[in-house]
């Protein structure tokens, strides 16, 4: 069996991703995959983390835990999905850095379950659209309060994936970045999932319900209909040209306003954030999906 974590990031998922699954779950299962409740692990790992203090679980821990995930007997993929399982809002940005605590929760996860294997898969998102994004979640918190005296261009997602794999060497980490996903979002759940090529999911599409009008959803399903693309290129060209023509501006762009903020610094973010997607390519290990 292995056991596949969805770790978000915050604000690039929206719970879209196990929703999918979940509603999949009867499908996935006739494959071994299982999509249990996210009720039923969530403050269950937390828990049992906090509990272990980094120590491995016992192997009636494992069991009693598994138990209370899961009702099968057995499960060759077991997908838990939660944007927390790394730190809750408030605490994303300490120590000047993003997600700081990330490699040490991952360790305490797989202490968990330390005879099973653990994939972990996250989206990355621009700090320039990421920040306003978690500025805007921290009610009652100013944007000085919320980085504490943090620079902006220091931030680095790179950072995170080092500090994880060097921590983690031996656990799978993919990563894509939220940007691309309308291109690659198929892919995505087939990453995470791990279900069979050719596999049916129901609703699939509803992240490009959210970004594109009623209209230019039924006319992209309606040609793909007539013309089905016949490879993973010709798709994400078929979805790029209805979004260019039918996206929702209101979805689609981002207010990027902060105090303080101009646009050399959004420049700078933007920048600053290709350089780190290149570096992670080519961290060993990690797995980039690429649109």
């Amino acid at each position: 069996m292995r056991i596949v974590y969805h770790l978000g990031a915050h604000f690039t998922d929206d719970e879209r991703l196990i929703r999918c699954l979940w509603k999949n779950r009867e499908t996935l299962s006739e494959q071994g995959i299982i999509v249990p409740a996210p009720t039923r692990y969530r403050a269950l790992l937390r828990d049992t983390a906090v509990t272990l203090k980094g120590r491995a679980a016992s192997r009636d821990t494992q069991a009693v835990v598994l138990d209370q995930i899961m009702e099968e007997e057995r499960a060759e993929r077991l997908i838990l999905s939660w944007d927390n399982f790394l730190s809750y809002p408030q605490w994303v940005i300490r120590s000047r850095r993003l997600y700081p605590a990330a490699a040490e929760r991952i360790r305490a996860f797989t202490q968990i379950f330390p005879e099973i294997e653990a994939e972990f898969h996250m989206a990355i998102r621009n700090p320039a659209s990421f920040l306003p994004a978690l500025c805007n979640s921290q009610r009652g918190k100013s944007l000085d309060e919320m980085m504490g005296g943090t620079d902006p261009r220091d931030l680095s997602w790179f950072r995170l994936v080092e500090e994880v794999r060097t921590l983690n060497p031996e656990a799978s980490l993919t990563i894509w970045s939220d940007e691309d996903t309308p291109m690659i979002w198929p892919e995505v759940l087939q990453a995470v999932s791990g279900h069979a090529p050719g596999t049916t999911l129901i609703d699939a599409d509803d992240l490009l319900k959210d970004l594109m009008s009623t209209d230019g959803l039924e006319r992209m399903r309606a040609y793909m209909t007539a013309n089905p693309p016949s490879n993973v290129t010709q798709r994400r060209r078929i979805v790029s040209a209805f979004l260019d023509k039918f996206a929702l501006s209101d979805q689609i762009d981002m207010e990027l306003d902060l105090p303080g903020w101009d646009e050399d610094l959004i420049d700078t973010l933007t920048e600053n954030y290709r350089n780190d997607i290149a570096r992670i390519r080519a961290i060993p290990g990690v797995t980039f999906l690429d649109p």
